[in-house]
């Protein structure tokens, strides 16, 4: 099936699953107008205030037009720095937190290969609002599981590639994240790799969404979390300043 995305398709689903925030925002936004024609305080702390104000809800739409509309994320391009052989590539995994705009793609790129879909959403442990939102709107690739995130039923060694594409930082608890990847480690064939791409908690991320970048975890945390999870090496490769690409295998 062939995966057409609209334009800005990726700003729009960024706006649309975080409106919240921007209703908060807007909302703060037009009381400090008000309050400042009331009172008339100083007008460069009303503008440096407002400039504050546009910057945290502009630029991050800003950011996420660039990494998801204008980069090629979902070209997959940058799948071609992994050192993969796509001709030995006969089993695949994708896994995701309830919002699925790569399982299509993915078969798109290895047609040859199976593909097995998982989605180890919880409604108990996974409760970011915006989260919610994009389940309601995900497209389902067939024959999609649902799973825990401490079990993938699988075999021992039966997956050549795990794609974990922006999903597991919905995973909170740092214990919770080692579990899962011992998991995927556990299915992972001994030449097999855990593609997982992530949002990091770092300054060009702080940039981009302020205080948002916490929803992020730091490249230490992801780092520790593979080595206790058994895998013997994590290469870190950046796609776009803002994202990174984590390889784990052994």
């Amino acid at each position: 099936m062939e995966i057409k995305r609209k334009k800005f398709q990726g700003v729009l689903n960024i706006l649309s699953f975080n409106r919240h925030f921007y209703v908060i925002g807007i909302g703060i936004l037009i009381l400090i107008i008000i309050i400042h024609q009331i009172f008339g305080w100083s007008d460069i702390l009303f503008w440096i205030i407002v400039i504050s104000f546009l910057y945290g809800l502009v630029m991050p739409l800003m950011v996420s037009a660039y990494v998801y509309d204008f980069s090629g994320y979902y070209n997959f391009h940058w799948l071609e720095k992994c050192a993969i052989d796509s001709s030995k590539v006969k089993q695949i995994i994708n896994i995701n937190a309830g919002f699925d705009e790569t399982s299509f793609i993915i078969k798109n790129h290895f047609p040859n290969a199976d593909l097995k879909v998982f989605d180890f959403y919880n409604a108990e442990r996974h409760t970011e609002p915006a989260i919610i939102r994009a389940r309601k709107v995900s497209m389902v690739y067939p024959n999609t599981k649902q799973i825990n995130s401490d079990l993938i039923p699988l075999n021992d060694y039966s997956a050549d590639l795990i794609f974990l594409l922006s999903a597991v930082h919905e995973i909170r608890s740092h214990e919770e994240k080692i579990q899962f990847l011992k998991e995927c480690h556990r299915v992972c064939k001994s030449d097999g790799k855990v593609i997982m791409v992530e949002h990091l908690r770092d300054f060009p991320n702080f940039l981009a969404f302020s205080v948002g970048f916490t929803h992020f975890f730091s490249r230490a945390v992801w780092q520790n979390a593979f080595k206790n999870a058994g895998f013997s090496k994590c290469e870190e490769i950046k796609f776009t300043p803002f994202m990174s690409v984590f390889i784990g295998s052994n």
